[in-house]
Formats: structure tokens, sequence, C-alpha cells
């Protein structure tokens, strides 16, 4: 039994979604590069912070992307110092999407629930720990 690749049109056409995430990511990418974050109500605020006075978990997270963007890698850590862990494991996840549909191999995202278990109490460890008061991990 011979099986055929696809075609490089079909392969396109199974990409078509991951590209147009790609692409949306990218633009809201730059928009963060080309409006600032640091300018205060550039963007909004955010909605628990405007509630309550308490730091999400991605408060932070557009000024860091604004820093990457800029080359500025350390200043990135002390607006979200999230954005890296949370940015390969979004690149790994587009990854297998991307894989998935066209046809190559990336290694799955670990299905472990004691694995997400701990990720959810260390996001609660990292909430609590950034709103203590004079705490280095506000952004």
């Amino acid at each position: 039994m011979t099986t055929t690749a696809p075609s490089p049109a079909a392969r396109l056409r199974a990409a078509a979604w991951p590209l147009a995430a790609a692409a949306g990511t990218g633009a809201v990418v730059l928009a963060l590069h080309v409006r600032d974050p640091h300018v205060q109500n550039s963007w909004g605020v955010c909605p628990l912070y405007a509630a309550t006075g308490l730091y999400c978990p991605g408060c932070g997270g557009l000024r860091a992307v604004n820093d990457v963007t800029n080359g500025d890698f350390l200043a990135a850590l002390g607006s979200n110092a999230l954005i890296y862990p949370a940015g390969a494991v979004l690149v790994w996840l587009w990854l297998a999407w991307l894989g998935r549909r066209v046809g190559f191999s990336v290694p799955a995202v670990p299905q472990n629930k004691y694995l997400w278990i701990t990720v959810g109490v260390l996001a609660v460890v990292w909430t609590v720990a950034r709103n203590f008061p004079g705490s280095p991990l506000a952004p």
C-alpha cells in the first residue's frame, strides 16, 4: 500500500487556521510595539486591578510584550516574569496545532493532570506573591 504526501496546496489549506492565528498574534504584537502600554491608560486597565486593586497573573503582560519587541529583555522580566515561560508554552501549543494540521510531529503537550494542577498552584502562588506590599514581582 502506498500513500502519497499531500500536495503543497492541501498543506497550505490545512495550515490556514494556525497561520491565521499567527498572523493575528503578529498584528497584536505589532500594535503593542507601536502603541506603548507603558503610557498610562493607553490600553485601558486590567479589570481585576480596576475592581480590586490586585494584580492578576497577566498584569504587566502587555508591557512585557512591548519590552521584548524593543529588545529590552530584562525590563520584560520586571513587567511580568511569566512572559518567557508563557511564551514558550504558547509557541509549543501553536507548533503542535500546526503539526497536527499539516502532518509533522511535535512532542505532545503533557496531559498529566498533576502537572497542570502544579501549574495552577504556581499561578496562584505567583499572584499572591506579586500582591504583597513592596513585592519586586509587582508590575
